[in-house]
């Protein structure tokens, strides 16, 4: 029985190197596909928001004109601010990595699947019924999350961050490394916080999440909302009940 249960164990095992390797082989061959087009990718994405046409641009300049309002999304120049590679090898890494980074978010739904093909054999009949459409819905909204960090949060961020100067004695001098680094970093962490949803759903259905625990944690909320808004605001008491209120109301 114990061998049994072991080679059961060991054949798990060899399953999900198996799901492994072709999530591995699905990144690596988009992974080549960017590379052997780093120079499209580049122009065309990880570089887009330091273009002054950039749609995002557009769109807020023709927003705030509308209404009658001056904006600097409509005189954005970045034509002063050329991106610098620092080491030999900096633009060969970086546009390897970045590829890598690229085969990740696009194999995103079939690497799901794969985990997918992986946990539903032990799963019951309800509960694959339960959990149809979770690669569709999924993927769904990781790459919503993609779209809204390309077309809202980065170019919002890189403008506010390329102009901003604390004295004109410091002058900003942005390698490629950082700019990259910030768009890969700033899509990958609001496409995994758009999975949030699916997450908290499964937990909840495996018991780590319930009502008694969400009651616990907004009553912890409320006691640090209360304690931060009658300790360190600086305010008058009356300014500080109407710090106090709103927490209660959100919650």
């Amino acid at each position: 029985m114990t061998q049994q249960k072991e080679m059961s164990f060991l054949s798990h095992l060899e399953e999900l190197r198996w799901h492994l390797v072709r999530s591995a082989a699905a990144i690596f061959l988009l992974a080549i596909v960017f590379f052997a087009f780093a120079e499209e990718v580049y122009n065309n994405f990880l570089l887009a928001h330091i273009q002054p046409d950039f749609i995002t641009y557009q769109l807020f300049c023709d927003f705030f004109t509308f209404f009658g309002f001056e904006s600097d999304f409509c005189n954005i120049n970045f034509a002063d601010k050329k991106l610098q590679s620092i080491k030999v090898t900096s633009q060969l890494m970086n546009s390897l990595w970045t590829s890598f980074i690229l085969g990740i978010i696009v194999a995103f739904p079939y690497i799901l699947w794969e985990f997918w093909r992986f946990i539903s054999p032990g799963l019951h009949k309800n509960e694959r019924r339960q959990s149809r459409g979770f690669i569709s819905i999924a993927s769904l909204l990781f790459f919503l999350g993609v779209a809204f960090s390309f077309y809202v949060i980065a170019p919002i961020s890189i403008n506010f961050l390329y102009n901003y100067q604390i004295t004109d004695a410091i002058q900003n001098n942005f390698t490629l490394e950082s700019h990259i680094g910030l768009v890969t970093n700033m899509i990958l962490g609001v496409s995994v916080l758009f999975e949030l949803p699916v997450i908290i759903y499964f937990l909840a259905k495996i018991g780590l999440i319930t009502p008694a625990f969400s009651k616990k944690i907004q009553k912890t909320r409320a006691r640090f909302c209360t304690y931060y808004c009658s300790n360190y605001n600086p305010t008058r008491r009356r300014e500080s009940n109407n710090c106090i209120n709103p927490s209660f109301n959100f919650i």
